[in-house]
């Protein structure tokens, strides 16, 4: 058995830093590198790449909504035709970086609000889904099962399913909005815990108690939240611990 542990990096901006993105790239085993959008500018984008390059690291675009003042994580009121050139466009920067670093782009998966509104809209789906067959139709679109991963399959594109270990999840399998309790999990014990049986059993404990079926090609930790690299470091034991091993994503799970 074996699993891919992924972090977000390169979710700066100029001056600014956000997480410890050299000692993540010791543990994960692949990266969803900001395009620019709602995080991340030309010389963090290179050097990101880079350090992948250097540590046989799987390169994943993370494209969002233009929002570099809310992260990306708020509603945007944008077109079908905008959101489909928008990532086509933050495809395309970071594309650009993969092949000056000699490396290549493995995977795509929509970052905050957008990923939330393809998950669960359709419209937003089709675009996401028309902009990454347009630019590869061999990028691997992660994400957490819904629309987007439906849509994506019926596109023909590879599609591998998300499990968020630090991220509650409604008894709907949607995420805990981050403005209510139990939203982010920081508790480093109980994040590997939960990603263990999640990966070796199918299921996660919703916020409301219920055992929640999900499939898991990839787990996500947020480079962002509080202590990730610790919560990234207790997965990675965990995961070994119980027989599992992790590698990038390589094609179609």
């Amino acid at each position: 058995m074996h699993v891919d542990l992924v972090a977000d990096l390169g979710e700066g901006f100029g001056a600014y830093r956000m997480g410890d993105d050299a000692t993540l790239l010791d543990v994960v085993s692949s990266a969803n590198v900001a395009c620019g959008f709602h995080a991340g500018d030309p010389r963090l984008m290179e050097e990101t790449v880079a350090a992948c390059a250097a540590r046989g690291i799987g390169v994943g675009a993370h494209p969002g909504f233009p929002d570099l003042v809310g992260f990306g994580r708020r509603a945007m009121d944008l077109t079908a035709r905008e959101v489909r050139t928008d990532v086509l466009y933050q495809l395309g920067a970071l594309g650009a970086f993969t092949t000056a670093c000699g490396t290549r782009m493995r995977h795509v998966t929509p970052h905050g609000r957008l990923g939330n509104l393809a998950m669960s809209e359709r419209p937003y789906a089709e675009a996401v889904v028309g902009a990454v067959a347009a630019y590869d139709p061999s990028l691997i679109m992660v994400t957490q099962d819904g629309v987007l991963a439906e849509t994506a399959r019926k596109a023909g594109l590879p599609v591998a399913i998300l499990m968020l270990a630090d991220r509650g999840y409604r008894d709907d399998g949607t995420l805990v909005p981050r403005r209510e309790p139990g939203a982010v999990i920081t508790d480093p014990g109980a994040v590997a815990a939960r990603v263990v049986r999640a990966v070796t059993g199918g299921v996660v404990r919703t916020i409301g108690g219920r055992e929640l079926p999900i499939a898991c090609d990839t787990v996500l930790v947020h480079g962002d939240t509080p202590g990730a690299v610790g919560l990234a470091r207790g997965i990675r034991d965990a995961l070994r611990e119980a027989g599992v091993d992790i590698a990038p994503l390589v094609g179609a799970p």
